[in-house]
């Protein structure tokens, strides 16, 4: 019997104990098992190769995105290096021009050390895509939507163009197996930061790489154990039992964020709102198309200058100024110092990602008291740019 990723989502482990017959299922915290006789291990031996609280995770992650098979990291860094341990010396990977900072400086600073060759390009321009596919790439990288820009691209259309010699990658951590299965859009891998939506509780890191057939998983697992990326057993427990509620966290995150894009709709100092849930956002009937949703994050430019904008910021109770995203509390960053410090100002420029730029995580407290909250932070702005103080 097939059930719904709501219901997958919730009965994580439920009724597995054999033992005392617990409803949800027991914490393993030992590191080490015991033989039943000389040579003959059990199923678990050592928890850095096997787990039965990080298998229960991985287990259902890989059900979620319809995969074989699942490996929990310690972080979603961890998740992304795990990943490139499928090329060798000389494999060219194909990212995105305006990918996570975190993965740009990875990807690139790994590339400087010749491990392989890195090339970032414009995924959502079919010309500058194609002309990279020429120079026979081993591993295609597509993070959809993108951070934090919102930008999305055609996961199917990627897939087919790049055809089954290249190892196709997607980084669903901004939707999660909730609103979007990259797997059965043609990806080989789906990778997520299990910190954001997955845990949605901002109190532990984690990351997760699902694999879509057996000899894939299979080397990548073998990787994971080699070099000791996977994750805790404590924060395994800790993501499952934040798993359980990650559709009707969804609905509320989703809920929330289109009343919050219709506020600033109507805001004058608003320049430009990065949403593909708008139908003015030039790749709404792409995510339409592959979405179950337009999720919850969403960016825009403000026209301040930078001392209002730090006053429009720090004006805010509600939003947090803070990195990460996808837990129940709304936060707010802002890119350019923050999650994409990383790049250098020209790879920023050709991202898009402006100094005006602000981004949201949006939560799931009242929305009405989150939009007076951001409606106090623009009268406060807009009462400085009438007294003359925007240059501060």
């Amino acid at each position: 019997m097939t059930h719904s990723n709501q219901t997958i989502s919730v009965r994580s482990g439920i009724e597995t104990d054999q033992q005392f017959g617990a409803v949800t299922p027991p914490l393993y915290l030992s590191s080490n098992y015991t033989f039943s006789d000389l040579e003959q291990p059990r199923r678990y031996d050592y928890s850095r190769s096997g787990n039965p609280t990080r298998d229960t995770l991985a287990e259902t992650l890989a059900e979620l995105e319809s995969g074989v098979g699942g490996i929990i990291t310690s972080s979603g860094m961890s998740a992304v290096y795990l990943v490139t341990h499928l090329l060798d010396k000389g494999d060219l990977i194909i990212a995105p021009h305006d990918c996570y900072g975190g993965t740009y400086r990875l990807l690139n600073s790994l590339a400087k050390k010749g491990l392989f060759e890195i090339l970032f390009v414009d995924q959502g321009s079919e010309e500058s895509f194609r002309s990279a596919l020429k120079r026979k790439p081993k591993l295609l990288w597509i993070e959809t939507p993108s951070n934090p820009l919102l930008r999305v691209v055609d996961i199917h259309k990627l897939c087919q163009l790049a055809g089954n010699d290249i190892i196709k990658v997607v980084d669903n951590t901004f939707l999660s197996p909730a609103l979007q299965q990259p797997l059965k859009l043609g990806a080989d891998v789906v990778v997520h930061s299990t910190t954001k939506y997955i845990n949605g509780h901002s109190d532990v890191v984690g990351g997760a790489v699902i694999a879509k057939e057996q000899a894939l998983y299979e080397k990548l697992a073998w990787w994971a154990n080699c070099i000791g990326v996977t994750g805790s057993p404590f924060d395994s427990f800790i993501t499952s039992r934040g798993l359980r509620t990650l559709s009707v966290r969804i609905r509320q995150h989703q809920e929330n964020t289109l009343k919050i894009v219709e506020f600033l709709q109507r805001q004058s100092l608003v320049k430009h709102i990065y949403y593909p849930g708008l139908e003015s956002h030039s790749t709404h009937a792409i995510a339409a198309q592959q979405q179950q949703g337009f999720g919850a994050m969403l960016s825009f430019e403000l026209d301040l200058e930078s001392a209002n904008l730090r006053t429009f910021v720090n004006s805010l109770k509600l939003f947090s100024l803070a990195e990460s995203l996808g837990g129940v509390e709304s936060l707010i960053c802002h890119p350019a110092t923050m999650t994409h410090a990383a790049m250098d100002d020209k790879a920023r420029e050709t991202a898009g990602i402006s100094s005006s730029l602000l981004r949201l995580s949006v939560g799931i407290e009242e929305a009405a008291d989150l939009i007076k909250d951001l409606a106090s932070a623009f009268k406060r702005c807009q009462i400085k740019v009438l007294k003359g103080e925007q240059h501060g």
